[in-house]
């Protein structure tokens, strides 16, 4: 369901934010490796003077308590892991096999550049040219181990299997617009940046910047267990299908979302079942503050929430993501106007959060 859009309803997004996004973006962390935007993040908590924790698995875990009486434990998550690569052998003459790390679409790689190593080395990613294809080779997509990581002679000697790679693409705003690699889940790691730095006096705010969530939600279970909280959130992107359905009469209906129409509030997905009451509450701050908003479509793909809401006797959870199309490529868009009514809703839901809410 869609709410109509409200024009005055937007919070500007500063300079700042967006050039701390383009940082967090431009920086590489695919799964298992999240040290470069770890200390973007570690970086900018040090003058909040916050109770600060790096786990055993590099979840980085903040605590900020609340002032008043009947604080609700609340437990908001965004992963700091991207989807991406990992050099597996050396083919040598800078030739290297890799394998993917979460979920991408092999359709799209061939031709890419990529960066490797904690350097950001340059390499492209290569197959057969289209002039030797035959026909019948022609009407299949490539597998991924029929493509190489191509590095040059040189390059090549300053890599090894194990190493990293990601899309080279560098951030850019395009009018209304951003376009970047690792918006999912960047985004979520600027917005709790955001909330840790303004978070209400109603809640003990447990934040985690969790790992590995492109490979089956490691991370966050771990950091749900060490925090017990009341309340699970995972803030996050999720894919906007929202484009025009050209060989078909028929209206497309599995948008999942939409650009342009709010934040994404989960009811469900393949990791979890949103607690209603959360849903609820989500849905009533949007509106008491008139601020767009949509149902995310129950789909395919999950959240950290999957993990959070398993956790000791169980933890109630639900997802808010801003909708980004051509999720899981090279090259992510959303817009500026969503990232900020996606805070602005978190910020209004949190400020009116008491433990009413778990009312049943």
């Amino acid at each position: 369901m869609e709410r109509e859009k409200n024009k005055n309803t937007t919070t500007e997004i500063s300079q700042g934010q967006i050039d701390l996004l383009a940082k967090l973006c431009n920086a590489m962390a695919v799964s298992g490796d999240e040290e470069e935007v770890r200390q973007i993040i570690l970086e900018e908590l040090k003058p909040l003077a916050l109770d600060v924790k790096v786990d055993a698995l590099g979840n980085v875990l903040v605590t900020r308590n609340g002032s008043a009486e009947n604080k609700v434990r609340v437990m908001i998550a965004a992963h700091m892991d991207e989807i991406g690569f990992m050099l597996v052998n050396d083919e040598e003459g800078g030739l290297f096999e890799f394998v993917a790390i979460g979920g991408i679409d092999e359709r799209q790689l061939v031709g890419k550049s990529v960066i490797v190593g904690k350097d950001h080395l340059p390499g492209v990613i290569g197959a057969k040219p289209i002039h030797l294809t035959t026909p019948e080779e022609r009407k299949t997509a490539l597998k991924l181990d029929q493509m190489r990581i191509d590095l040059g002679v040189d390059i090549g000697k300053k890599v090894k299997p194990g190493d990293r790679a990601t899309f080279a693409t560098k951030f850019a705003q395009i009018g209304p617009s951003i376009r970047a690699k690792a918006l999912d889940d960047r985004l979520g790691v600027v917005n709790l940046l955001e909330i840790i730095k303004h978070a209400p006096e109603n809640i003990d705010l447990l934040a985690a910047f969790t790992t590995q969530e492109e490979v089956g939600l490691r991370g966050a279970g771990v950091a749900a267990y060490h925090f017990d909280p009341q309340i699970g959130i995972a803030l996050d992107s999720t894919p906007a299908n929202d484009l025009p359905v050209w060989d078909a009469e028929e209206e497309n209906t599995r948008y999942n979302t939409k650009l342009d129409h709010g934040p994404a509030i989960y009811l469900m997905d393949a990791a979890t079942i949103a607690d209603r009451r959360l849903v609820d509450w989500l849905v009533s701050s949007a509106e008491a503050e008139h601020i767009p908003w949509q149902y995310r479509q129950p789909n395919l793909g999950g959240t950290d929430a999957g993990a959070i809401h398993k956790v000791r006797e169980g933890v109630p959870s639900v997802s808010v993501s801003v909708p980004q199309r051509y999720i899981h490529t090279a090259a992510g868009m959303i817009r500026l106007e969503e990232w900020a009514n996606t805070l602005r809703l978190m910020q209004a839901a949190l400020g009116r959060l008491t433990p009413k809410v778990l009312n049943r």
